[in-house]
């Protein structure tokens, strides 16, 4: 039986046409699919019902299930355990902003970028998601908004994994999001964040999509950027700013470097000074990240009156500048620690 979750309009048309289906019959299981978020042709109410039979013999939908939910107390975050298979469960979270709701998307099952902060990458990565599982974790967090009358309006591609160690899956993804004939979310409430795989930063430039480039910094020279960010090895620090001020300067958007702040690691006057000059005079924010410490890491975060300056120093050299607000704490905040707590269970 094949399975048409996450098809586009065209791959239905084309799989229907096999049975001599109209064509004109691919936008309406799409829109009951895509808009509506129903599982089963017997739900397809303006379907003949011989059609509805015959569609439930030859195809299924089937969306990711749920593993596990956290909800913080807050109210502002949800972060679902999804699996597409019995050897494959990632992390997706919602977060409620003011300005709308946002989901962070999970690129890949784990990760192998071995930074030396992060959770995601304790356990290595296992696979690559396809475009249609990565499609998965929208829908499922859209079906649940749905209950309360609202959708997704916003997606980070923050999740656990590198999106562009996944680039052609990832292009897709962004590609079938935006349909909207699917769901319609506009490039411009996207973002993808990256820790500066630069040879796919330049082909991402010329995908000439409009989405906001985050690029995952954490610190201001090569030493001490090696150190926590192994990648740093091949494409160095001088590299990913050309290339993060190249992406600006072509799709007119501005740049955000994603800069964590550990205590006593690259957090002081410093740090700030050589970050100031690095950046200066680019189309770009620095967004500051008080670390979420992960148990396995031994890395703490800065006292509020060390972010405080740092922040200042920034906005003192004319750097763009802000802190992230804190979501999720209570819930397993750092990208991974659900995931790895399941499979460190036996799971």
């Amino acid at each position: 039986m094949v399975n048409i979750f996450g098809l586009d309009i065209e791959e239905i048309k084309e799989a229907i046409s096999k049975l001599n289906i109209p064509s004109y019959r691919s936008k309406q299981i799409a829109d009951w699919m895509y808009k509506k978020g129903k599982n089963s042709f017997y739900d397809m109410t303006n379907l003949p019902k011989n059609l509805q039979s015959t569609l439930a013999t030859e195809f299924e939908i089937s969306p990711p299930t749920l593993t596990q939910r956290l909800d913080s107390k807050y109210g502002d975050t949800s972060k679902f355990l999804l699996s597409f298979d019995e050897n494959t469960a990632v992390e997706t979270v919602l977060m409620r902003k003011k300005y709308g709701n946002s989901v962070c998307v999970s690129t890949q099952a784990g990760c192998n970028m071995g930074c030396a902060f992060c959770a995601s990458t304790l356990l290595g990565l296992s696979r690559n998601l396809t475009a249609t599982e990565m499609f998965g974790e929208v829908y499922y967090v859209e079906n649940e908004l749905r209950k309360e009358g609202i959708s997704v309006t916003n997606l980070v591609l923050m999740g656990s994994g590198e999106p562009l160690m996944n680039y052609d899956e990832v292009i897709k993804f962004l590609r079938l999001i935006h349909d909207e004939n699917i769901m319609g979310i506009g490039y411009r409430n996207i973002t993808l964040s990256t820790s500066g795989i630069v040879p796919n930063i330049y082909r991402l430039i010329e995908e000439n999509l409009p989405i906001t480039l985050s690029i995952s910094l954490h610190a201001p020279n090569d030493e001490l950027r090696t150190k926590l960010m192994p990648i740093n090895k091949k494409y160095p620090l001088k590299d990913v700013v050309e290339a993060g001020q190249l992406y600006a300067e072509r799709t007119k958007r501005r740049l955000t470097y994603e800069y964590i702040l550990i205590d006593g690691i690259n957090d002081e006057k410093n740090h700030a000074v050589e970050l100031s000059e690095l950046l200066r005079g680019q189309l770009a924010n620095v967004n500051l990240i008080p670390i979420n410490p992960v148990k396995e890491r031994n890395f703490y975060r800065p006292s509020k009156e060390k972010i405080a300056a740092f922040l200042n120093y920034l906005l003192k050299s004319n750097i763009s500048a802000t802190v992230r607000k804190e979501m999720g704490k209570d819930v397993n905040a750092a990208c991974g620690q659900l995931r790895n707590r399941y499979l460190e269970e036996g799971n």
